[in-house]
Order: structure tokens, then C-alpha cells, then sequence
């Protein structure tokens, strides 16, 4: 029988048969689809005719197209869905897959054509995305250790397969202790919770096959929890279990592992020429330097800790007012805070959240690609990779552009957060080849009937989310090397958090805030509150943020500490930071840094891609309008469909005219007046 995986895929827009794919098809398509990537690359060093950048170059950028496939289906399910044999699966697979790049990248008669390339560059009619794949291209070989001796190059494959083999451990650690944990609880328990949490609450204990509501460490339950259980108790055990994850002691417990991480890459950067990992990591960025990272997040800090440390004191002056002890703790600080936003701002999150329905938010997202970029989006007939995923057709002009696959519920076995991928990426080289983009959310899922009712938090990730969605769907490259979302880390985030904004302009909330029950608007009263509270306790969340970002660095710029913990501690130590306020990800659970360490050494990202956000979203407004169509014709141009084919600094500049200062990220936040 033709394994799926491997089989012409006949699905709409060429999508992956998700219906047919079962998990005894992913072992044996993965052990073809590798031998025939490693021929294509034994074609590419083997070939006896003079290097070019069609025969060496461009097809380096053809080579493996099923693995891509199997990987990229693999992967989606395997991070959405996961079970014990696809983590199995995972195990084996990423020691192999290293290897096989180790063997790539480190290959000297590959680098020798990837180099006569490079020399001949000034010779060669190439277009301005060819000279930037070959700089690219050499470049990656070159930070990959191709110019090491074989010693070097052995010791480097080494490195990286075990890097390849602990980053697997470490979120898949992190996943069983967010499964296996569980709190019950009694009717009495239920006191004081708002109805969506207690729904929430059921649905997690029949997901589980409990006996009664539970608490979870899905952040879409245990968050509203802390934020309105009156029973501190229990907040404080909820807020123990999530801060622990990963440090539990056990075969579950990363923290040994962090240690053998970061000592890995310091010899590796060691190895490459680099002082530290961060050195080598920020080369590439638009940061370019630790010191450069370190003055914007220093910069940010101190009026954020001078708010949260004012916040602290009101919130904890409420619970002494309460008849509870001082101090205000970490499992306190967002009840109290609830409590000070109802009372300052007449909010009330269980009144606001009826109006932020899932299929509304959803409808703004794709209202306002509509009016910035002309996206029309429909429903798509097709299966995907699970029964909660819903799929759309991406047009415009009657021109299909893009597949959209939103798969918006959290789930036993999902990977905690919100993320998202493509299955296939935009490219011309092989074609006309259009994107499969996918968003991944943890959002609570209703009970059977209901309207899934999202927080303004979470209304906000489903925009940032959809904006690289957008980045993905609007790229216009040849190269799929240069597509999309393949920018430097502290430039992707860009279109992600701008597409924020348009969530808090007021005629899409006027439009799409609708009532659950009563199908009405939310009250134009109601709408300018919630606007005025947006930079509601900005305080905490930029210092637990900023003390997250601030680690990692540490960690990175300089000798690997011996005991990440203590480390830890010291930092946050030297910083200040408030008693009441965790570092939004520690250590054992810092899944973005360790996992796999695609933000290692830049968690900073977000912040510095929000320095430009904010000035970006200035643009629209000094146009006088927030869908003005020539910025939004200019932030396609210059920003969306560009990939990663010119330098972002250029790029940013071309949109806006100069780089923006930390000033418009501060003023964001509403902490330019901070004392």
C-alpha cells in the first residue's frame, strides 16, 4: 500500500491527506524521504561540472522536498497532538536529522563549489534575491563551521546532535508536566469564579476523565483562575505547580539539562570563533550586540519596575484590607489586580468577555486584511490535521494566495503557548508555490453548544498570531530560503505585534464586539473603557518580561554558569525584582530558550520588534486613518512581501523613512511618565 505521506497529495491546494495519515506511515516515509534528501545532496557535491549558482545554489534550495513534507506534517501533529509514540518518534528523529545538517553544512567538497560561488559573485548576472540567497547561503555554512579543521568539525557535529537531543527532552519534559498535573475541585471550591471559568474548569475534568471540575496547567485556565479564585489557598498551589514545571524533581526535571545546554553552546560559539553564544547569536540580528540588547531592555526596566513596584503597593494595601497577612505574594498579584481594574476602570472581565467571541475575533482578524491588503477569506472544504482545526481559502482579486489553518483549542498533548508555522512556504522557484500557514492557539474550549469566549488577552493573540500569518501569505520571493517569516528573530515579530493594533481601533471593536446572547454591540461606554484600560497593569507585565529577556541574556553573554538557578537568582537579585512578580518564563520551563533555542539569547525580540510597532502603527495614524490604503500598500511592499530578502533595517526604513527610538515602545505602554 503507497504510504500517504510519500503519495501525490490530492487534497485542495496540494494540502497534506491528514484523513489517510496514521502514525505507522510517519517512521518508514521519514527513512525514504531522508535517503533520497541525502542523495540530492550527494547529486549536488558529486556533480563534475563547474560550480554555478544554479547547480550549487539554487539547488540547495530544491533539495529534500519530501522530507520538508513528512517533517512538516509531522511536526504539526506531533506539536498540536502529541502521544507516546509520536514523542518516540521525535526522539529518534532529531538526533538523525542533526546529523544529517551536521553533514551538510560541514561538508568541505560542498563548501568548496558554495565558496568559488561566492568568489566569482562579482561576476555573475544575478538579481538582487539570487545575490542575497548566495550571501545568505555562504554566510550559514560559513556560521555552521564550515571553515573549521575536521577536528573542529567533528567535535561541532557532536555538539549539535546533542543539543538536537536535549532540546526534545526539554519540551517534551515540560509537556508531561503540564499533562499529568491536575487539581480537583469541590463545589465549594467553585465559589466566587466567574461562570466561564467554572465551564472551563468541567471541561478540563471530563477532557481528564475526573469526577469533577479541575484546574490544569493550560495557561487559558490556570490564568483566569489565579485572576479570580478569592481562595488564596489555591492560588497558591495552582501558582506553584505552574511555576515549578519542569523542576520537579524526577525524569521530568530540566534543570541539570539547562546547565549541559548552555556550556554546549558556549563551545560551540567557542568553537566559532565567538567570545560567547550570544556574541554569535546577535551577529546576525538587527541588534547585532549584547550591549545593544542590554541598553533597550535596561532602558525599559526601570520605569517598569518604578510602576509595578507603585501597583504592588495598592494591591497589597487590598489585601491586608482583606484581613489577609502581608506581603502581597505571586499567586496575589493578578486577583488583586482583577479587583483594582474593576474598581478603577468599571471593568469587569466576566462582563467584557461575552463580547470577545472566538468566531468574532476571527471575522475582525480577516475584516481587517480585507480592508489593509484586500484578502478575501472563505471557508475551506478540507480535513485537517485535527477535528478542532478549520481551514480557509486565502484570495484576492480571485487569485488563490494562501491556505489558512486555525487550530485555536488547548488540549491534553498541545504544546502550551500560541505560535505559528507554515506546512508550505511561498516560493517561484519551483513554480508558483503558495503558502499553508497555520495558527496555533491554547484557548479554552467551550462546552458542547457554547460560543468559545475569548479574554482581551486572548483576542489579542489571535491577532498577533494572524499577523504572521499575513507575513507568510503576502511574501512575494522567489527563494523559499528568503520566504515569509525567514527574518532576523528581533524583525519577525514585527507585523505580529503591529497587527495588535488594529484590534484596539475602535470601529473594529464597534463592529465585532458583539454580545454572545444578545447579539448587540458592546456599549460604546463599555468599548472606551476597555480602551482606557489597555495599558492596565503594564507594570507587571513588561517586569516580568523584561526579567525573562534579561536571563536569557545573561545566560548567553559570557561563561556558562555552572548552576542556571542560582544564576537565575543572582540576576533577578542584582535587578531588583519585586517580590510579587515571577519571571513570566523561568528556567526549567523556558521552552522558547531551550527548547529547541530558537530564542536563545533573544527572547529580547519582542521588545525590540515593538520598538518599531508602535512607530509603525504611527504611520496609519498621522495618515488619519487606521486602514489609510497607501501605508498599508507601503507596509505590504516594504515589510510583508519582502521575506527576508534585504536587510530589515533597510526595510523598515524604506517603510517609515528612519528607525524609531525606545520613546514610542515606552509611550506604548503608557510608561513614558513613570517615576
Amino acid at each position: 500500500m503507497t504510504n500517504p505521506l510519500l503519495a501525490p497529495w490530492t487534497a485542495p491546494f496540494e494540502l497534506p491527506p491528514f484523513a489517510d495519515i496514521e502514525d505507522t506511515h510517519f517512521e518508514p516515509a521519514f527513512e525514504t524521504a531522508l535517503a533520497q534528501a541525502e542523495a540530492d545532496v550527494s547529486a549536488i557535491v558529486n556533480n563534475s561540472e563547474t560550480p554555478t549558482f544554479a547547480n550549487t545554489i539554487e539547488a540547495l534550495e530544491t533539495y529534500g522536498r519530501d522530507l520538508n513534507r513528512v517533517l512538516s506534517v509531522f511536526y504539526t501533529m506531533s506539536g498540536t497532538d502529541s502521544n507516546p509514540e509520536r514523542e518516540r518518534m521525535q526522539r529518534d528523529f532529531s538526533p538523525r536529522l542533526s546529523a544529517f545538517s551536521s553533514d551538510l553544512v560541514l561538508n568541505p567538497t560542498l563548501f568548496a563549489r558554495i565558496k568559488t560561488v561566492w568568489d566569482q559573485r562579482n561576476d555573475l548576472d544575478l538579481t538582487d534575491q539570487g545575490k542575497r540567497l548566495l550571501e545568505l547561503t555562504h554566510r550559514n555554512f560559513v556560521r555552521a563551521g564550515a571553515e573549521l579543521d575536521e577536528a573542529g568539525r567533528v567535535r561541532l557535529k557532536e555538539l549539535n546532535g546533542r543539543l538536537a537531543e536535549l532540546g526534545t527532552a526539554f519540551g517534551q519534559n515540560l509537556l508531561a508536566d503540564e499533562r499529568d498535573w491536575v487539581m480537583p475541585l469541590s463545589e465549594e471550591d467553585l465559589t466566587g469564579l466567574p461562570d466561564f471559568v467554572i465551564d472551563a474548569a468541567r471541561s478540563a475534568g471530563e477532557e481528564k476523565g475526573a469526577d469533577g471540575p479541575v484546574v490544569t496547567l493550560s495557561r487559558s485556565l490556570i490564568a483566569p483562575f489565579l485572576q479570580f479564585s478569592p481562595r488564596r489557598d489555591l492560588r497558591e498551589k495552582a501558582y506553584r505547580a505552574w511555576t515549578s514545571r519542569g523542576a520537579n524533581g524526577g525524569k521530568t526535571d530540566n534543570r541539570a539539562m539547562t546547565a549541559e545546554m548552555l556550556k554546549l553552546r558556549a563551545e560551540r560559539a567557542d568553537l566559532l570563533g565567538y567570545d560567547n553564544f550570544a556574541a554569535y547569536k546577535l551577529e546576525t540580528e538587527m541588534a547585532k550586540t549584547p550591549e545593544a540588547v542590554r541598553d533597550l531592555l535596561m532602558a525599559v526596566w526601570e520605569p517598569a519596575k518604578a510602576r509595578a513596584e507603585q501597583d504592588g503597593t495598592v494591591l497589597e494595601t487590598m489585601l491586608v484590607a482583606d484581613g489577609l497577612p502581608a506581603p502581597l505574594e505571586a499567586w496575589d498579584w493578578r486577583y488583586y489586580a482583577e479587583k483594582r481594574r474593576l474598581a478603577e476602570h468599571d471593568l469587569d472581565e466576566a462582563e467584557m468577555k461575552p463580547y470577545f467571541q472566538l468566531d468574532q475575533m476571527i471575522e475582525a482578524a480577516f475584516h481587517c486584511a480585507k480592508r489593509l491588503f484586500n484578502l478575501d477569506v472563505k471557508p475551506l472544504d478540507a480535513v485537517g490535521n485535527h477535528p478542532d482545526v478549520r481551514l480557509w481559502e486565502v484570495s484576492r482579486d480571485g487569485e488563490h494566495m494562501a491556505v489558512f489553518m486555525g487550530d485555536y483549542f488547548a488540549r491534553s498533548g498541545k504544546r502550551s503557548g500560541a505560535w505559528c508555522s507554515a506546512l508550505r512556504s511561498q516560493q517561484r522557484l519551483l513554480g508558483d508555490i503558495r503558502p499553508h500557514v497555520v495558527n496555533v492557539c491554547n484557548f479554552a474550549k467551550p462546552p458542547a453548544g457554547q460560543p468559545a469566549l475569548l479574554s482581551y488577552d486572548d483576542a489579542r493573540t489571535l491577532f498577533h498570531e494572524f499577523g504572521h500569518a499575513l507575513h507568510q501569505m503576502l511574501s512575494d520571493v522567489t527563494y523559499e530560503e528568503i520566504s515569509g517569516t525567514s527574518v532576523p528573530r528581533d524583525f519577525v515579530e514585527l507585523p505580529s505585534q503591529l497587527y495588535e493594533h488594529w484590534l484596539e481601533v475602535p470601529e473594529v471593536l464597534q463592529k465585532f464586539a458583539t454580545h454572545a446572547e444578545t447579539g448587540e454591540p458592546m456599549p460604546p461606554e463599555m468599548l472606551q473603557r476597555v480602551l482606557d484600560a489597555a495599558n492596565f497593569d503594564m507594570g507587571f507585565q513588561t517586569v516580568e518580561y523584561v526579567a525573562s529577556a534579561l536571563v536569557d541574556l545573561e545566560f548567553h553573554d559570557g561563561p556558562p554558569p555552572a548552576d542556571p538557578m542560582q544564576k537565575q537568582a543572582e540576576i533577578l537579585g542584582h535587578l531588583g525584582m519585586p517580590h510579587a512578580i515571577g519571571m513570566r518564563h523561568a528556567t526549567p520551563h523556558f521552552a522558547h530558550v531551550f527548547s529547541g533555542g530558537y530564542y536563545a539569547a533573544a527572547y529580547y525580540s519582542y521588545m525590540w520588534s515593538e520598538v518599531m510597532d508602535a512607530d509603525a502603527f504611527a504611520a496609519f495614524e498621522e495618515a488619519g486613518s487606521a486602514f489609510d490604503p497607501e501605508t498599508a500598500e507601503k507596509l505590504e511592499r516594504h515589510i510583508l512581501s519582502t521575506g527576508g530578502s534585504v536587510e530589515p533595517d533597510i526595510l523598515y526604513k524604506q517603510f517609515r523613512g528612519r528607525l524609531p527610538g525606545v520613546e514610542a515602545l515606552l509611550k506604548g505602554r503608557g510608561l513614558d511618565k513613570a517615576a
